[in-house]
């Protein structure tokens, strides 16, 4: 199905309005403005919740069920070397330049786009919501989760359950059906104070170091042919001792652990726990591994259109839904987060394309279901 050239144009305005406003995570109510005041200028209702923006399909019907598009409008902070002004959203070589261009802005339009392609439609076999949400860059409890537990949102659905999600991400609009979970943990080595010059004391730094080597030692034996390995990585060490001359008593570091879908939350824990004397507390649980079955209607609709699948390494909101989501959008994970991001305007006209048609096979599924 053809999109009218004036929906991917504004798409692509949209998008250079979003990067000229910045939109750090917390910070994103004046671009969660601009996006409510893009859709009512399309005279499509929007509902709000903090710097969350949604809106419904114009004939929504509670007897359907409902398929949300969803991407987030926060951003990282700049990376040091950008040689233009990361806020410009200037183009060049076909080029849409600009901090979040990439990550994610060019997916939040393109699904934008495609919510307002269907807006009307009065033959899909169920309803869609777009929702553009905050803080997906620091995980923060403000964004999609937020929303998802909302009472108001939950009755704006009248009892239509959820029975998929399109999470918009950097995917060179590819499946990303898999991803690894995030398990932040904080490690606390334990010995007892004393002189360094007396070799007193108990060092709580030798005791971290034997427990971070055996940590990176580690190899956990289920390999998913998705997501690969799960990994276990020391990314932060410090104790509270100032002075040269004391032996610190304790020491604090933090494992930074990408899970795959083979492995709960809590079997990762047990195992590194096993292996070390410092004790392991989990930050949240909440960032698990998810996975979508291949044969859920949204994936056998890609793969009718040619789409191939894949395993992702990075966490995203799709993390945070308890229905099935598949992780897709224009634009290359790798330049993600990277001096002078940009995304190609080829990039996000074809992907609201490839984006229409999964949801009009998917539609063609459920219809002949």
């Amino acid at each position: 199905m053809s999109v009218q050239q004036h929906i991917k144009q504004d798409a692509i305005a949209l998008l250079r309005k979003m990067i000229a406003i910045p939109s750090f995570s917390k910070e994103e109510k004046e671009v969660a403005d601009l996006i409510e005041i893009t859709l009512n200028r399309k005279n499509i209702s929007t509902k709000r919740l903090l710097h969350n923006v949604y809106a419904m399909n114009m004939h929504f019907d509670a007897s359907k069920p409902t398929i949300l598009l969803n991407s987030h409008h926060d951003t990282v902070r700049p990376a040091k070397g950008y040689t233009t002004d990361p806020f410009t959203g200037s183009e060049k070589d076909g080029k849409i330049f600009g901090l979040g261009s990439n990550d994610a802005g060019g997916a939040l339009a393109s699904l934008i786009a495609t919510f307002i392609h269907f807006y009307q439609a009065t033959t899909l076999p169920f309803n869609l919501i777009i929702a553009a949400t905050a803080e997906e860059e620091i995980s923060g409890k403000n964004g999609i989760e937020l929303l998802l537990n909302d009472e108001t949102f939950k009755s704006n659905l009248k009892g239509s359950a959820i029975i998929g999600a399109l999470v918009g991400e950097p995917t060179n609009m590819q499946m990303a059906v898999a991803e690894r979970g995030l398990l932040v943990l904080d490690g606390l080595a334990t010995g007892s104070a004393g002189h360094a010059a007396r070799e007193e004391g108990t060092n709580a730094i030798s005791i971290a170091l034997k427990d971070i080597q055996a940590i990176q030692q580690h190899s956990f034996e289920k390999i998913s042919e998705l997501t690969g390995k799960t990994t276990a990585k020391v990314t932060v060490i410090e104790t509270d001792n100032k002075a040269h001359n004391v032996i610190p008593a304790q020491c604090r570091f933090v494992v930074d652990v990408r899970v795959n879908e083979l492995y709960s939350f809590d079997q990762v824990l047990q195992q590194l726990q096993s292996i070390v004397s410092s004790e392991l507390s989990p930050r949240s649980f909440r960032l698990r591994s998810t996975m979508i079955a291949l044969d859920h209607p949204i994936i056998s609709a890609g793969k009718k259109i040619g789409l191939g699948h894949y395993g992702s390494p990075t966490t995203s909101d799709k993390a945070l839904m308890h229905f099935p989501a598949l992780k897709i959008g224009p634009g290359d994970s790798a330049r993600s987060h990277t001096a002078d991001e940009y995304i190609y305007i080829k990039e996000i006209e074809q992907g609201i394309e490839i984006l229409v048609n999964l949801i009009q096979e998917t539609a063609a599924h459920y219809s002949a279901a």
